[in-house]
């Protein structure tokens, strides 16, 4: 169950899965979006496959397991929670010993509590950075909808101002799907902080008059030497802070941390050029126009002020300070 991402703010739907396919869907359409809570959906997308299987041979129902997480994998290739969350799952119903279908809900189960505890700690965690009259910057959506239950940057500031802080936020638009204007506006809306909504391209006016003081945003894989992948205009906006000297940091769990990898651009997600054809199911381009529509793109380390995660605040340099992390 969960909230209708694709309707906000001008409706407000929770929606219910039944099936592993529905979520797979859910996932394809930025019904469901964010990676922490990309994660937890495909564990339990993982646990009602394993349901509706319940009773067949447990080497068949690994089998389709497997390939519905190849599937889900496919579906929002850039995100390294997913894939966190999906192997852990596998592994959980790979070698255990009791009832197949209770072993990958409970796995699940864990997984969501797990993100839960992470966010609060960040949040917490993250307030050593935020001071009374900040200006925040932030991109795309981090917040409770992106994920189980606090959110990551979008939490922070959040956190910051249920503790007493005036913060404010400017929020970029995030074409081309506008997630600034619609989800994270409407969650800033709902706890009464103030904020201003700009377009993508005017970062570089108002940090050019000084008006942002930090740049909080989330991630959707980090790797070992500290290259983020993140929502697409992430990178423009980190090249524009550290030209004007405004402190850029990067706030997300280390489940999305990936140690095996090397940045690299052919993870990133291309989406359907619709949605930059259009806006509402309203063509804005003329007939023909070709597009590109990378989903993130990957910021440099050298762009990156800190990383926030629950298990404190990395700085550089970011190869030592990620494997340090990790290891206790």
């Amino acid at each position: 169950m969960t909230i209708d991402q694709r309707l906000l703010p001008l409706r407000y739907k929770v929606v219910r899965f039944r099936t592993s396919r529905q979520i797979l869907t859910a996932l394809d359409n930025m019904t469901i979006r964010g990676a922490p809570l990309i994660g937890v959906a495909s564990a339990y997308a993982l646990a009602l496959e394993a349901s509706k299987n319940r009773g067949k041979p447990r080497s068949q129902v690994l089998t389709q397991l497997r390939r519905v997480g190849r599937d889900l994998l496919s579906c929002r290739p850039t995100g390294r929670d997913m894939g966190k969350a999906i192997a852990r799952v596998l592994d959980r119903a790979e070698s255990g010993e009791g009832e197949l279908s209770k072993e990958v809900l409970s796995e699940a189960e864990e997984i969501a509590e797990e993100y839960e505890a992470a966010e609060r700690k960040i949040v917490d965690i993250g307030q050593a950075v935020l001071k009374d009259g900040d200006v925040v910057l932030t991109h795309c959506n981090s917040g409770r909808l992106a994920t189980v239950a606090w959110g990551t940057a979008l939490g922070v500031v959040i956190g910051a101002w249920k503790s007493g802080k005036r913060v404010s936020v400017i929020v970029t638009e995030t074409r081309p799907l506008l997630q600034g204007a619609r989800l994270t506006a409407w969650e800033l809306e709902h706890n009464g902080i103030p904020f201003k909504l700009v377009t993508d391209s005017m970062v570089g006016y108002v940090m050019a008059r000084g008006l942002v003081s930090k740049v909080l945003v989330g991630a959707d894989r980090i790797w070992r030497d500290g290259s983020v992948a993140n929502k697409i205009g992430t990178l423009t906006i980190a090249t524009v802070a550290r030209e004007h000297g405004v402190p850029f940091y990067v706030v997300a769990p280390t489940s999305t941390f990936d140690l095996d990898g090397t940045p690299d651009y052919e993870v990133i997600e291309r989406r359907d050029p619709k949605e930059i054809l259009e806006i509402g199911g309203v063509r804005i381009a003329p007939k023909g126009t070709q597009c590109l529509n990378p989903a993130f793109d990957i910021t440099t380390p050298d762009h990156i002020t800190a990383i926030m995660t629950e298990r404190g605040i990395l700085r550089p340099p970011f190869e030592e300070s990620i494997e340090r992390s990790l290891a206790e």
